[in-house]
């Protein structure tokens, strides 16, 4: 019992180096709009930015990196199958918008 209270106390300094972190990447996030950059790019690094600090909100500020394998499997795994699901939809849609294109303006 000693062994798993012990393990449920984390030192402040973690959660002070997330919150520096969470503020670096916050201040990169806003560079990236200020800078000028564009299209695919700017989403793609803002979107980065902000999956990375959602990142680290859930491992710290959740206590899921304190948590067991199975559990975070569970929280991390319907989100996952998601965003595989609406790549694939991704993909489909730009795959039918061709062949509508294709069949409409040539057929």
């Amino acid at each position: 019992m000693a062994d798993h209270q012990a393990q449920q106390h984390h030192p402040l300094s973690v959660y002070f180096w997330v919150w520096g972190w969470l503020f670096i990447l916050s201040i990169a996030s806003y560079m990236v709009d200020i800078l000028g950059f564009e299209s695919y790019l700017k989403w793609s690094l803002i979107v980065t930015f902000m999956l990375v600090k959602a990142g680290l909100i859930m491992a710290v500020f959740m206590h899921m990196v304190w948590e067991r394998l199975s559990l975070t499997a569970i929280i991390l795994t319907p989100p996952a199958v998601l965003l595989v699901a609406v790549a694939i939809f991704a993909l489909e849609s730009d795959h039918i918008a061709s062949s509508r294109i294709q069949y409409f303006l040539m057929g």
